[in-house]
């Protein structure tokens, strides 16, 4: 009995040891604390973000918080929250509308829940590459109208930040559009995404981006529409380990805020917040086009498969994700559309 009450105790003293550990590692935020005490702050912004800052497109909140503190002399506390702390993005963009939260770099996959122009960045191979991106981003009539399409919801965007270019990471190898048919993917729930795999005969399974994780190990999804960056920072890809290239969209953050919070901001406070999104998500979107380069290399080194579809089925998703553009236009504006179409050489 006495044996057995040291071995007790002995248990008791190492797990006592080991809970300080513990703790620190259980919350992730840990390593992203501010260097600075924001409790004096006038003026604080919770911001929110499904994903992990170790993405370009997602640290960009941090870089934000950190610049604007700086030039606002302690004024404004950027409190960003990334992770999914609050939420998956359909339960955070009505938080958002609601004002319970004052900022989001929401998905644009997501924001055509509340802003369905957005999706115009989602359509097949239009705004496709880095390229393509920064030659809409550098038109202000157009970028200008991507922006406002949640204002009518009192909702307003100030810029875009990138997590890389879109394809299929998969459990099995995908070679070709027939094993493409063999694939659960996960999509976002989004509506353009919904139409795009419907006009490639592909049949996803719509999921929030926080339950992916366990769906992936439990086979529930055999395949995920999204970024080499994303999967590998995410270790999608110690279960996935096939990526189709197939770089028919960019992933982007549209970074949206409440309208009706942003007007308590005294004027120059305002255009400072607005200048500091804006540059920083500029950056970022430089930054990330390197990332995703070293992330395909980290991957490949890892044992990661890249593969690309054949000319031949390449030109069957991009004809038949045409037809996206044509049932998207209602919700975009024909006009508006056409006039992207032509910015970016669509045809």
């Amino acid at each position: 009995m006495r044996k057995w009450l040291v071995v007790v105790l002995a248990v008791v003293a190492v797990l006592a040891a080991a809970l300080p550990a513990l703790a620190q590692t259980t919350n992730p935020m840990d390593a992203w604390k501010p260097s600075f005490d924001p409790s004096g702050a006038k003026f604080k912004a919770v911001v929110s973000n499904v994903s992990n800052p170790a993405i370009k497109g997602v640290y960009t909140g941090f870089a934000i918080r950190d610049e604007l503190w700086k030039r606002t002399n302690g004024q404004i506390f950027f409190d960003y929250r990334p992770f999914s702390q609050l939420g998956g993005e359909v339960e955070v963009l009505n938080q958002l509308q609601t004002g319970t939260i004052q900022g989001m770099a929401v998905s644009s996959v997501a924001s055509t829940n509340l802003g369905p122009r957005m999706g115009v960045v989602n359509l097949p191979y239009l705004v496709d590459t880095f390229e393509n991106m920064e030659k809409f981003a550098a038109n202000k009539e157009l970028y200008g109208q991507f922006l406002d399409a949640m204002k009518h919801q009192g909702i307003i965007g100030v810029n875009v930040s990138s997590y890389g270019q879109y394809g299929w990471a998969t459990t099995t190898p995908v070679r070709n559009l027939a094993d493409a048919g063999k694939v659960k993917f996960r999509i976002a729930e989004a509506a353009v995404n919904k139409l795009t795999y419907q006009s490639w005969g592909l049949n996803p399974v719509v999921m929030p981006w926080p339950d992916v994780p366990i769906a992936l190990k439990q086979g529930v999804i055999t395949g995920l529409d999204h970024t080499a960056i994303v999967c590998n920072l995410t270790k999608k890809f110690e279960v996935a380990k096939y990526f189709t290239e197939l770089n028919y969209a960019q992933g982007l953050f549209i970074w949206v805020f409440n309208e009706a919070w942003f007007k308590t901001l005294p004027p120059d406070l305002a255009k400072t917040f607005k200048d500091v999104v804006t540059e920083k998500c500029n950056e970022m979107r430089v930054a990330t086009k390197a990332q995703q380069e070293e992330q395909i290399a980290a991957a490949q080194k890892a044992g990661v498969e890249f593969i690309k579809l054949s000319a031949a089925d390449m030109e069957n998703l991009r004809v038949k994700g045409k037809k996206v553009h044509d049932n998207y236009a209602g919700e975009i504006g024909a006009d508006y559309l056409k006039k992207v179409q032509d910015l970016l050489g669509f045809k």
